[in-house]
């Protein structure tokens, strides 16, 4: 009998010093072992996630120059970005399909997860006689009056300093040439800008530093 208790207190022990025993475990998709204790929030955009990082990297901090980071970005831009392109508003051949059957609190779901990761560390350069006439046209554009003076961004205004120049130069020429539709005052700005201008913004705003 005393044996018996003694392993009726091992069990008792194991079973309350272990809480994910008893409960649910939280996911992190970002991470490859979840949190103990709590339901996962992402569980409906999980496999959604997945995807996105196959071309966006992992949780968002992307490495190739055409696919944007998204890590740290801007939960609303986000997110209005997400609508738009399940509208057609903004087209993409990749993402319409993606976010088409998604029910907006997925599509709000996929946002914060970006939002809430770290922006990784970029190294873009840029010299100083270039960086000098990019700053002229991007004070003649007034930038900072909407993307702010750290050119981070602020809800639904993105985040476009230190984002890969590639994709910016490419999003720029997409306002240009009427191929993005969902911010008309953004298109007609860009229209006025020449190649050599867009190359130059775009290669400042991927090595602009605030401080």
């Amino acid at each position: 009998m005393y044996s018996n208790f003694k392993y009726l207190v091992l069990v008792m022990t194991m079973l309350f010093s272990f809480p994910a025993l008893a409960g649910d475990a939280k996911y992190d998709p970002g991470t490859d072992s979840p949190a103990i204790g709590e339901q996962d929030k992402y569980a409906s955009v999980r496999d959604t996630l997945q995807t996105c990082f196959s071309c966006h990297g992992d949780k968002g901090a992307s490495t190739i120059g055409t696919f944007p980071i998204l890590a740290g970005q801007e939960f609303y831009y986000m997110y209005v970005q997400l609508k738009d392109m399940k509208k057609g508003l903004r087209a993409s051949a990749v993402m319409s399909p993606i976010v088409a059957d998604m029910e907006k609190a997925d599509l709000k779901l996929l946002a914060q997860y970006f939002s809430e990761q770290s922006w990784p560390k970029t190294d873009y350069t840029i010299d100083s006689k270039r960086a000098k006439a990019a700053r002229l046209v991007a004070d003649a554009g007034q930038c900072a009056a909407c993307h702010l003076g750290t050119l981070k961004g602020n809800s639904r205004v993105p985040r476009i300093s230190n984002q890969h120049p590639e994709y910016l130069k490419n999003t720029m020429h997409d306002f240009k040439n009427n191929i993005r539709k969902n911010a008309p005052a953004i298109a007609t700005l860009f229209k006025t800008f020449n190649e050599k201008e867009i190359q130059d913004i775009a290669d400042y705003l991927a090595s602009f530093n605030a401080e």
